[in-house]
């Protein structure tokens, strides 16, 4: 196999400050065989015109207008249009390193073709201060899919998110990102998991992922981010069905999404009800975070909040405030 056509997906809203930033890295790739798919998710900036403008420049890019849908329901569509061998997802704030594409690819071709999905590393930068941290550790290996949802499950390495993967067309097929929902990665990328015997893994960071204080990750909360208990308990659920073993490997994620839940809450009133409840599943199950697999950022965490909610508080929020630093 010489060269497949590979589909690069972009769901677009509303970032005109930082595309054109995205889409350079993207057409400027050293693996040219590509066909790159912009979904203009009904943004209401100048984004939607900026992605017509590089369509007149780069017939490998189409783009497609369409009401806005929210997040998952632009990747499906780009799925739905899609014509490669292989597919991979960037996020339209993001950027990636010039062989992004031909790197995981490699991955892919070392094994020749056995197995169905790579994964590369991500980069963090940090939008204040634009320090970058790379995440991977520079190893290179073939995991089962198996056991890349274990080292998912306990932040090692394999991250959940739908992007710096490239997978092969028939690991996609059937394959849905959850409509209507936040943090749809959490509740999604565990299938492609379930599905691929074997993952060429490269931990080299090739995707820059931008932490900007209003993304959804970092903003403040709102009933949307209880999503996140939803898409979890679900991974959790779905992959106990396939791996009841791996039961210690989902709780923790499971206490993990509570106290990410809970740090969300941290900026805003009227949360009591919430943060009782949380707080409650995190002491009911924190015996998981005895596991030598759970990173001690958990640990360390559930011995300050059993010194009280206020101290965790204001420990948490000194840790917001240099990080990235």
């Amino acid at each position: 196999m010489s060269n497949p056509l590979i589909t690069v997906i972009i769901p677009i809203y509303n970032v005109e400050r930082y595309l054109k930033r995205c889409l350079e890295s993207v057409i400027c790739q050293d693996y040219q065989n590509l066909e790159i798919i912009l979904v203009d998710d009904g943004a209401t900036d100048a984004s939607g015109q900026i992605a017509d403008d590089y369509a007149e420049k780069d017939k490998r890019i189409k783009v497609i207008h369409q009401k806005n849908g929210g997040l998952s329901n632009a990747r499906n569509n780009g799925l739905k249009a899609m014509q490669g061998q292989y597919v991979t997802f960037i996020d339209s704030d993001d950027y990636v390193a010039k062989d992004y594409v031909s790197y995981m690819y490699s991955l892919l071709k070392q094994t020749d073709f056995k197995a169905q999905l790579a994964v590369c590393s991500l980069v963090n930068v940090y939008g204040d201060s634009g320090r970058k941290l790379d995440c991977g550790d520079g190893t290179e290996k073939v995991l089962s899919g198996k056991q890349c949802i274990e080292m998912m499950c306990y932040h090692d390495l394999v991250d959940t998110c739908a992007y710096a993967k490239l997978g092969s067309r028939e690991l996609y097929d059937g394959f849905e990102f959850p409509e209507g929902k936040l943090f749809e990665d959490i509740g999604s990328t565990y299938q492609l998991f379930l599905k691929a015997k074997e993952v060429s893994c490269g931990f080299k960071g090739k995707y820059y992922y931008i932490i900007r204080p209003n993304s959804i990750v970092t903003s403040t909360f709102n009933e949307g981010k209880l999503d996140l208990l939803e898409m979890t308990d679900k991974m959790a659920n779905d992959v106990l069905a396939f791996y009841p073993d791996l039961a210690d490997a989902v709780e923790r994620r499971q206490v993990y999404a509570r106290f990410s839940t809970l740090n969300q809450t941290l900026h805003s009133s009227n949360m009591k009800l919430i943060r009782q409840k949380l707080i409650r599943y995190i002491k009911d199950h924190h015996q998981v975070l005895s596991n030598a697999k759970a990173p001690r950022r958990d640990k360390v965490a559930y011995q300050i909040l059993r010194l009280g909610f206020p101290i965790y508080r204001l420990a948490w929020l000194q840790y917001e405030k240099h990080k990235g630093k």
